[in-house]
C-alpha cells in the first residue's frame, strides 16, 4: 500500500485590476508555505486585456504600463508557478489556502488552465476558505471572520495586510499557522 503523504497548505493571494478573470487580469501571485515561510513565491504577469477598474488597479499601486513591458508573459508566470508548487509535493499532497478562496481561487484556477491547461491544485482548483474555516472553528457568524478580526482574536498584533501579493501571502499563511496551532489546543 502506498504511504499517504501530509498535506501542506499553500497561502495564495491574487492581485489583479477588475472583478474576474478572462476581461480583467491577474496582476500579480504569490505563495507561502504555512509553517515554512522560508518557502515563498512571487511573480508579477503581464496583464491579458486592456480592461481595467482603476479602483481596483489602486489597490496594490501596480503600473500596468511596467507589467506590460517587463512582467512574464502569464504562460511563462503560471508554468513557473506551478513548477513551484509541484517541486513542493515531496513534502506533502499540495491544498490551496486563500482568503477568500472564492476570489482569489477564481483568478488563479482560471489563469492555470487557461495558460497550461491544468491546475497543480487539481481538476477543480478547490482549497480552503480562510473565513469558512474560521467561522467552522469558532461556531461565529460570516460577519466575524474579516481578516483583521481573526488576527486580533488569535493575538497576532503588527502583522501587516499590504495589498503586495508575495506579503499577504505570507501573511494568510501566518495566520492560519495560528488558527491550526489555537485549533490543536482546544479540546
Amino acid at each position: 500500500m502506498r504511504e499517504k503523504l501530509p498535506e501542506i497548505y499553500i497561502a495564495t493571494d491574487v492581485e489583479a485590476d477588475g472583478p474576474i478573470p478572462g476581461p480583467f487580469s491577474m496582476l500579480a501571485l504569490g505563495m507561502a508555505v504555512v509553517g515554512c515561510q522560508e518557502l515563498r513565491f512571487y511573480t508579477e504577469l503581464k496583464p491579458i486585456s486592456d480592461q481595467f477598474v482603476p479602483e481596483a488597479l489602486a489597490v496594490a499601486g501596480l503600473d500596468r504600463d511596467r507589467l506590460s513591458r517587463e512582467a512574464p508573459s502569464p504562460q511563462e508566470a503560471m508554468r513557473t508557478a506551478g513548477d513551484w508548487v509541484n517541486g513542493l509535493r515531496h513534502l506533502g499532497r499540495p491544498v490551496f489556502l486563500a482568503g477568500p478562496a472564492v476570489w482569489d481561487g477564481m483568478f488563479v484556477h482560471w489563469y492555470f488552465l487557461r495558460f497550461l491547461g491544468r491546475s497543480p491544485f487539481g481538476a477543480t482548483g478547490s482549497g480552503i476558505d480562510l473565513r469558512s474555516y474560521w467561522m467552522g472553528m469558532t461556531g461565529g457568524e460570516w460577519a466575524e471572520t474579516r481578516k483583521g478580526r481573526i488576527k486580533h482574536a488569535l493575538g497576532l498584533a503588527g502583522l501587516a495586510h499590504t495589498h503586495h501579493a508575495g506579503g499577504d501571502a505570507a501573511e494568510l499563511a501566518a495566520v492560519f499557522q495560528a488558527m491550526l496551532a489555537a485549533r490543536s489546543r482546544t479540546p
